[in-house]
This record gives C-alpha cells, sequence and structure tokens, in this order.
C-alpha cells in the first residue's frame, strides 16, 4: 500500500466516525509534491466535497504570517523588537499584573480589581505594577502576560469582557478596529510580569495592531503588498468575497448522541472573527483572522523553507528566516511551554512551535521543524533538514493539533524521512 492509500484510508475512516467533516491534506518534499489526499465534506448539508481550492479559516495558523510581518518590518529598521510596545501604543504604558504574594496564585485572586490595594488583613492586593515593561519580542514570544478569554482566571476574565464586548460591536457602524482592540486588551491586568513566564494569548492580535503604526497602513493592506500579493497567493485575505464565498468550509463540531458521534453544524463568530467572513473586518485578527487554501499557504511555508525567496521573489533575507525560525524560550518562560500536553521536545518563538529535541516528541518530529495549527483544525509544518512541508486543512470548532492530525503527519515522516 503506498502513502496515498494509507492517508487515504485514515482520513476517510475519520470522516466515517464522524471526527471530521471532511480533510485534506499537502505535503512537499525538495520542492515537489509528495502527496494530495482529500475525504468527506466542505458542506455536509449541500453535499459539496472538500476540495484541494476549498478555503480555510486558518484561526491560529494566521500567527506565521503576522511573525512574518513583524520580521519584514525589522529587515527595514522600522521596528525594534527590544522596543517597549507603548513606544508604538502608548495605552500599555503604566501596566499592571496579578502578582504572586503571600502564597496566594493569581487564580486565587479572583475578581480582585485595580482598585483593590489592600485586603481587609493588611496584605497588599495581587495586582502590583510591572517593573520592566511589555517589549515587541515579548508578542513574538507569548511572554507578554497576554491572555485569551477564559473562566478559570482573573487575567481570562478581563480578557473575556473584551472580547464580549468586540463581539457586541462586531457588525454594527462601531466595530472595533485593529487597534481599538489592542488598546482595551491593553487596560486589562496581565496574568504575569512581561518575560517573567509563558502563556498562549492575544500577543498576535496586539502585534498586529503594533505593526499598523509602525509601517503607517492597515494591517491587511500591509500583507496584501508585502507578502500575499508577491507570492501569488490570491486567496489570503481577513475576509472571503461573494464570487469565493461557494468555496468557503462549513464548520462542525463532533457531540455525542445515543452512545455515537454526530456532526452539528457550528456558526459561531469565536475571538471575533466573523464565521461567514462575508465583509471586510474592521478588526484584522492577526491571531486568528486569515482564510486561506492549501495551495496558497504551501506557497508562504515554501517560500520560508527556500530561505526567504519564492520564484525570483524575495520576501525576507535568509538570515532573517533564520532568526524567525530558530527561536527558544528560556528558563521559567520554557517551564510554562512545556504544560502545553502534546508539544514535548518543542519550544516556542517568533509564534511558532520549534522543535530541538525530537526524541521527547509525542510523534514523529525533525530537529528544528516549525509551525502551527488553528482552532479549528488546519496545520502548518515545515521541515528544514528534510526540506518538507505538510498542510492539513480541517473545519472542526476545537481541534487544533489532535489524533487525526498525529496520526496523519506521522504516515507521511515515517515514508518519506
Amino acid at each position: 500500500m503506498d502513502l496515498k492509500e494509507k492517508l487515504q484510508n485514515v482520513m476517510e475512516r475519520a470522516v466515517e466516525n464522524c471526527e471530521v467533516a471532511g480533510v485534506s491534506l499537502l505535503a512537499e518534499k525538495n520542492g515537489a509534491e509528495i502527496c494530495y489526499c482529500q475525504a468527506g465534506m466542505a458542506e455536509r448539508e449541500t453535499g459539496r466535497a472538500m476540495e484541494r481550492d476549498t478555503i480555510l479559516r486558518l484561526y491560529s495558523q494566521s500567527k506565521p504570517v503576522t511573525a512574518a510581518a513583524a520580521m519584514i518590518l525589522m529587515e527595514r529598521g522600522l521596528l525594534d523588537l527590544g522596543q517597549p510596545v507603548s513606544d508604538f501604543l502608548p495605552a500599555f504604558a503604566g501596566q499592571s499584573y496579578y502578582a504572586e504574594n503571600e502564597g496566594i496564585g493569581a487564580e486565587a485572586a479572583g475578581g480582585l480589581k485595580k482598585e483593590s490595594a489592600e485586603r481587609a488583613d493588611g496584605v497588599r492586593a495581587q495586582i502590583k505594577p510591572v517593573m520592566r515593561p511589555m517589549r515587541v519580542y515579548d508578542l513574538l514570544r507569548m511572554t507578554s502576560g497576554l491572555v485569551y478569554p477564559d473562566e478559570t482566571t482573573a487575567a481570562g476574565r478581563e480578557a473575556g469582557e473584551v472580547f464580549a464586548e468586540i463581539d457586541r460591536r462586531l457588525f454594527s457602524k462601531e466595530a472595533m478596529t485593529t487597534k481599538e482592540v489592542a488598546e482595551r486588551i491593553a487596560a486589562c491586568t496581565l496574568a504575569f510580569e512581561p518575560g517573567s513566564s509563558w502563556r498562549y494569548g492575544t500577543s498576535a492580535d496586539v502585534l498586529g495592531a503594533v505593526i499598523e503604526a509602525a509601517c503607517g497602513e492597515r494591517f491587511g493592506a500591509f500583507l496584501e503588498k508585502e507578502i500575499f500579493g508577491p507570492l501569488g497567493m490570491k486567496d489570503t485575505a481577513f475576509w472571503v468575497p461573494p464570487k469565493k464565498q461557494s468555496r468557503l468550509a462549513a464548520t462542525y463540531e463532533t457531540v455525542l448522541e445515543n452512545g455515537k458521534n454526530t456532526l452539528v453544524r457550528y456558526e459561531g463568530h469565536n475571538l471575533a472573527i466573523c464565521n461567514r467572513m462575508e465583509n471586510p473586518p474592521a478588526f484584522e485578527s492577526g491571531g486568528a483572522g486569515l482564510a486561506s487554501t492549501l495551495d496558497d499557504y504551501m506557497r508562504f511555508a515554501r517560500m520560508l523553507l527556500q530561505g526567504g525567496e519564492l520564484d525570483g521573489v524575495r520576501i525576507l533575507k535568509p538570515a532573517t528566516v533564520r532568526y524567525m525560525t530558530g527561536p527558544e524560550l528560556m528558563g521559567n518562560q520554557q517551564s510554562a511551554f512545556n504544560y502545553w500536553i502534546g508539544l514535548e521536545g518543542f519550544s516556542y518563538g517568533n509564534l511558532m512551535r520549534i522543535c530541538h529535541k525530537p526524541s521527547r516528541s509525542v510523534f514523529f518530529a525533525g530537529k528544528g521543524e516549525y509551525g502551527w495549527d488553528g482552532w479549528l483544525g488546519t496545520y502548518f509544518a515545515n521541515f528544514p533538514e528534510e526540506k518538507m512541508t505538510i498542510l492539513m486543512g480541517i473545519q472542526k470548532k476545537d481541534a487544533g493539533t489532535f489524533g487525526l492530525t498525529r496520526k496523519l503527519r506521522n504516515l507521511v515522516l515515517a515514508e518519506v524521512v
């Protein structure tokens, strides 16, 4: 049985078991296509199959593109990664964070507000002013203290209030812009002092606003001019125009009914990303907002793998690509990242995972491999030593990197590495 047959069998079994509605995979090595496979539906209600040109919501797979945009500005002397974020967005001056104090963690602080300077027993409250400002590289490393919404921590609840406001205004004339979103995030208490730990959060969204301030134009316009247009990524943007809507995949979630998996359509607007993506958004989310196809994203991946150049068009210098794809967290930062189950052997930086110790990984991995995934199951991995790329397309709620992802990449790596 050849590789394509093996992949096809695993994909079709996942569709039959309602693990996913549809799935696609594209892999290249040494600039040549190894295989393309697809199974299932892009839209079950109409019987529309998953196809090679199906448009997918990238969610967090947008982050490597945002990092590349920052690298472009760094090359041009317009962005110093050591600069305080407040140099570009003044709202980030004078921040505070939930500090560990008297053995009580930030979670225990619950709903402490900034005005709660002192508890009844005289112990200082756990909100402190930062001693070191958040810097641009903290946004690229997720060491900023910024978090995504969650109900289990005080910082997460504050972030949740911000995204609830963005959602309320999402379809109004007062929809929040990229800069406004960043400024509202700036008003939140940080989960920790910048640089002291690591936590996945809204850093890439704030970085999008920093890029706007540094280049003097809208984030989406900069990406189109500097990355998408030059690379021929014709189906990649923050929205999907009417003539392309018929290619946008629907999103589903797997639920258990009578002891069996079933798929239910999901049409929510997670992280303020409009599910239909029908109109250009006011908020161009650097952390979650892009839509693309496998072939489009392959052009971005190939550019990085080839040292920043594709088809005679240079996006980044080779030294910049080496810097972008080779970082490693330090000390407490790495200790915090190590709690991410499934990324054993990896570190993080420039909005991507980077494999430093393949022997610790829970799947076949390559030293120096890098990439990221998306909330709905899109997946990107580049392997510099093997000169290989793996991309997957899935639109399933809360997927990220899950069992099917690992099975498929294991098949490819076992066969071709």
